[in-house]
């Protein structure tokens, strides 16, 4: 999944299953990329008015000296729904 994060586009949804087996449901309110060297790390993991979801992984051209990638890509995502067990016809939207 993680590979395709920068795929992602406003408006998706992103199921999370929780340990009781509900879903929480989060709608992606933006995509995007920071170079690492100038990661907003007080955006990305600071506090939240609100149920929020960050998915983050690494992106941009791979750097073959050093072996990393060059930046790093961060969905921001916000909770919009729950269902309560294995559900999924129940979402709205889907």
């Amino acid at each position: 999944m993680f590979f395709d994060l920068g795929h992602l586009r406003p408006g998706n949804r992103v199921m999370v299953t929780r340990r009781d087996r509900s879903i929480a449901v989060f709608e992606v309110t933006g995509v995007r990329r920071y170079p690492k060297d100038r990661f907003p790390t007080q955006l990305v993991y600071g506090n939240t008015d609100h149920a929020a979801l960050r998915l983050i992984t690494c992106g941009g051209v791979f750097n073959f000296s050093t072996g990393h990638y060059v930046d790093n890509v961060v969905v921001f995502a916000s909770l919009v729904d729950h269902v309560l067990g294995r559900h999924l016809g129940t979402i709205p939207g889907r």
